[in-house]
């Protein structure tokens, strides 16, 4: 069996859903090495038993968190500091060398070929080319290696908080050293368009061996309409519209049956305070909370019946991808949330209305008033509404390219 092994990192349930696509991309790709990923305490029993079908190696670590608040927010990341955790890779000592891949990754074209290259080698940020993204890296596996980095963390921190600054202060002669340890940017090409060379994308885009879907906003996320199967791409991911169906395709035909509902989400999450803890302390504190849990994304994808009339379990899916993308800041203002829709959202609800004969006479008075005129600040209550609506609307916009280049995302 292969010395060489894949390695990607899951800290919950969702995430292992990229994890378990992640390695059938791998094995549809033709590659001839191992595949291992670390678990936190956070991936349930029912997702390890669904990645030991498909990996390898599942082996479990401890949560290692930067604790760097100020860089952090300024990346507007702050779940960052637990990549630290992805440093556990170097304890893989079983193996000769590894190439780790983040989970939110997808391999399109065999790249064993990685495996000829050495310890550092990293293809250059999309932000900063002078620094290395650490979604893929080749790495030799040494537990003094492992030592030395985490000394240097507590020594020197991380630039930007997470483990792409931390790893590239450490590897620091990365950009100068040695051109071969440069790997190119197909090795990890960002799918978010305004970090993204669209014409060169578009150029490319056949010879594109890894994609990384960098940011907030991963394929997981996006609406996905069974009936149709038919991924909702937000327009920022647009020019890679059939590779994110293709994630979705292998998600349905090699991951979507194994679900189930017992892969859960904790109501009440893990302090910052209790993730410093040990493995114990931290799983004491999930059995406290097993009937305060919910169905997470995993289970509620395990519902999803594909090219069948909408069910309940669909409604419910649709409710909770939604309420995720607008709180990962991805509004999908030019389509289900555009301001027509808001709008008829709101006209409807007013239509419902009770009617004016459940009202007391000064509750009719009010309305008659605000229908035929101004309320009392001036403005008349359909203009208010569509202000308000307009403002959601704009609130759920994209940043101009200009703002977004001031973030760098992971």
């Amino acid at each position: 069996m292969s010395k060489f092994a894949w390695v990607t990192l899951t800290t919950n349930d969702t995430y292992s859903l990229g994890a378990l696509v992640l390695a059938h991309s791998l094995r549809r790709a033709g590659t001839v090495h191992q595949l291992a990923v670390l678990v936190t305490p956070g991936v349930s029993e029912s997702m390890r038993e669904k990645l030991k079908d498909v990996y390898n190696v599942v082996q479990e670590v401890n949560i290692m968190d930067s604790q760097d608040a100020a860089n952090l927010a300024l990346l507007s990341r702050p779940e960052l500091g637990i990549t630290f955790t992805k440093l556990h890779c170097w304890r893989l000592v079983q193996f000769e060398k590894c190439v780790f891949l983040d989970s939110d990754t997808l391999v399109l074209q065999n790249c064993d070929e990685l495996f000829e290259r050495e310890e550092f080698s990293a293809a250059p940020d999309v932000s900063w080319p002078d620094c290395f993204n650490s979604g893929v890296f080749v790495f030799q596996p040494s537990q003094t290696t492992y030592d030395k980095i985490v000394e240097f963390a507590l020594k020197n921190g991380s630039f930007d908080g997470g483990d792409q600054g931390l790893l590239n202060q450490y590897f620091a002669d990365w950009a100068t050293s040695d051109i071969k340890k440069r790997l190119p940017f197909l090795y990890n090409v960002t799918a978010y368009a305004s970090y993204c060379y669209l014409p060169a994308f578009k150029q490319f885009r056949d010879k594109i061996k890894i994609l990384h879907f960098a940011g907030k906003m991963k394929p997981w996320l996006m609406h996905y309409n069974s009936q149709s199967k038919v991924a909702s791409v937000p327009t920022d991911y647009s020019h890679a519209n059939d590779l994110i169906q293709m994630w979705w395709n292998i998600f349905f035909d090699h991951v979507h049956a194994q679900l189930n509902t017992n892969m859960l989400t904790l109501l009440t999450e893990v302090t910052e305070e209790e993730e410093e803890e040990d493995k114990t302390k931290i799983e004491d504190k999930e059995n406290k909370n097993t009937n305060e849990e919910e169905a997470g994304l995993a289970g509620a994808l395990s519902q999803l019946r594909l090219g069948e009339p909408r069910t309940p379990e669909q409604e419910a899916y649709e409710h909770l991808m939604r309420r995720q993308c607008w709180e990962s800041g991805q509004v999908d203002y030019m389509g289900r949330d555009s301001f027509d829709n808001i709008w008829k959202r709101i006209t409807q609800t007013l239509e419902n209305k009770p009617a004016d004969d459940d009202k007391t006479d000064e509750e009719s008075a009010a309305t008659a008033t605000n229908d035929n005129g101004n309320n009392q600040n001036g403005f008349s209550t359909t203009a208010n509404i569509q202000r308000i609506a307009a403002a959601a609307v704009s609130a759920g916009q994209p940043k101009s390219k200009s703002a977004k280049a001031s973030h760098r995302f992971k």
